[in-house]
């Protein structure tokens, strides 16, 4: 078993989600990519390891994370049991179920029947008696939101999950719901949606508003939008890149001459400030004070530690957050 600084939490912000009491760091560690069966097992451990040793408590899970689907948190509960049993108490833990996940009819969407299913066999998969978040993942219209919540509430009063979370809702079903749980006195505090210099639709659609206003955290993922905010494409596609090996996410198209001429100008900015552009990404999210954590991943720990330079960045001046405005909005993205 690794051992870790004793000074991992004096350089780690923490930050409050929403009028809850739990406290979650300003950059968390997602497991989305890279922790599959095609990942190498040292690796993970490599970039789990240098995350707690660094302030990292939190790591962020779904079901359906792979490839194959299952495998990112069966993966990550081997290397919780090999090196951060005895630190349980200081990680938080979260997973997700709402996509498809298993054949037939109740494997997916927002049931009570798939919700509490899907739980109990991700607790199996990490060899877990709890998570300390679980989240639905989506909004399923075909579902009434009634049951879909009864189900959070059902996996916090089993014992099951600490606290209850809501993925990719839009701003007024977020307080549909948010009503519908604190009737049933369910700890709800957070919300995980898609944010980047380049994707503002938390910004569209309510949900930035309303997370302030029903005081509830905001953990934002594809921070740098799947790694068009970072300086890998400003001299052409590598191949080793997401782009080329996994075009699921990132497809070439996307990479046109008017997004590449935005990255250049958001370059410059970042260098200006002295940072990299990536970090400056990270630091732009954070400088939102509804936000509370920014979801990163990491192919490889060096990579994970050129992240962390955001926690310590300088606050961004109102000349540079207009610029930042001017160049990227409307978005590269949101125009396709």
């Amino acid at each position: 078993m690794s051992s870790f600084s004793e000074n991992r939490y004096d350089v780690m912000p923490y930050r409050r989600c929403g009028r809850s009491g739990l406290l979650l760091p300003a950059v968390s560690l997602g497991l989305w990519h890279n922790f599959g069966d095609t990942g190498d097992h040292t690796n993970m451990k490599d970039i789990i390891c240098t995350a707690f040793d660094r302030g990292i408590t939190h790591f962020d899970l779904a079901n359906n994370y792979g490839p194959a689907p299952g495998s990112a948190e069966r993966n990550f509960g081997k290397i919780l049991h090999e090196e951060l049993s005895s630190y349980r108490d200081e990680l938080i833990i979260s997973t997700k179920a709402g996509y498809d996940m298993w054949p037939g009819p109740y494997g997916d969407h927002g049931s009570r029947k798939y919700l509490l299913a899907s739980l109990d066999q991700s607790l199996k998969r990490m060899n877990l008696d709890y998570v300390d978040i679980f989240y639905h993942h989506r909004m399923d219209p075909d579902t009434p939101l009634e049951e879909t919540m009864g189900a959070l509430d059902q996996a916090v009063k089993s014992g099951k999950a600490l606290y209850a979370g809501l993925s990719n809702y839009d701003g007024p079903t977020m307080l549909k719901a948010s009503e519908i749980l604190e009737s049933m006195r369910c700890p709800f505090v957070i919300n995980q949606n898609r944010y980047s210099i380049f994707d503002r639709t938390i910004e569209k659609n309510g949900l930035k508003e309303a997370v302030g206003k029903a005081g509830k955290g905001l953990i934002t993922f594809s921070p740098l939008a799947q790694g068009l905010l970072t300086d890998r494409y400003l001299k052409g596609i590598p191949e080793d890149s997401r782009m080329k090996t996994d075009g699921r996410f990132l497809k070439e198209d996307r990479l046109t001459e008017e997004t590449l001429s935005s990255i250049r100008k958001l370059n410059e900015i970042a260098g200006q400030r002295g940072q990299s552009l990536a970090v400056m990404a990270l630091s732009w999210i954070l400088e939102n004070e509804n936000v509370t954590s920014v979801l990163v991943g990491a192919s490889r720990a060096s990579q994970l530690l050129d992240s962390l330079g955001c926690v310590s960045g300088s606050s961004f001046s109102d000349e540079e957050l207009s610029a930042i405005d001017r160049i990227s909005l409307p978005s590269p993205i949101d125009k396709r």
